[in-house]
């Protein structure tokens, strides 16, 4: 699980998706604000975070389905969390990396709320 501070995975994020997108004034698959991106990210990347922590203090042994949904969610997320260890190692994030979040942070964001539901259904 990587919990680092949102505000640094957001700033390399906007800061690698690139002049054109800047140019543009449009993020994501969106086309949202730079603003509404920012805030975004941020919740996926928390949801997502919730989500594995989620799984991980479950009492009892998750169901194959609450697996499956968690490994359909790391590889959805894993641009986002490749940018988060990339900040929390102190490395730039690459414009191809800031570009591929821009592209895969509304599967991920699905990917989550589906294992959110999937886990409200335990309790």
């Amino acid at each position: 699980m990587i919990v680092i501070k949102r505000s640094v995975v957001i700033a390399g994020v906007v800061f690698a998706t690139g002049c054109n997108t800047a140019l543009l004034g449009t993020y994501g698959e969106d086309n949202q604000t730079l603003e509404v991106f920012k805030q975004r990210v941020e919740a996926v990347f928390q949801l997502q975070n919730s989500m594995t922590s989620a799984v991980m203090l479950l009492e009892s042994e998750p169901s194959a389905d609450i697996l499956k949904d968690e490994a359909a969610m790391r590889g959805a997320c894993a641009s986002l969390n490749e940018a988060g260890s990339r900040e929390m190692d102190g490395l730039d994030i690459s414009l191809s990396l800031g570009k591929q979040i821009e592209k895969t942070l509304t599967n991920c964001e699905k990917a989550a709320k589906l294992l959110q539901r999937r886990l409200e259904q335990v309790e």
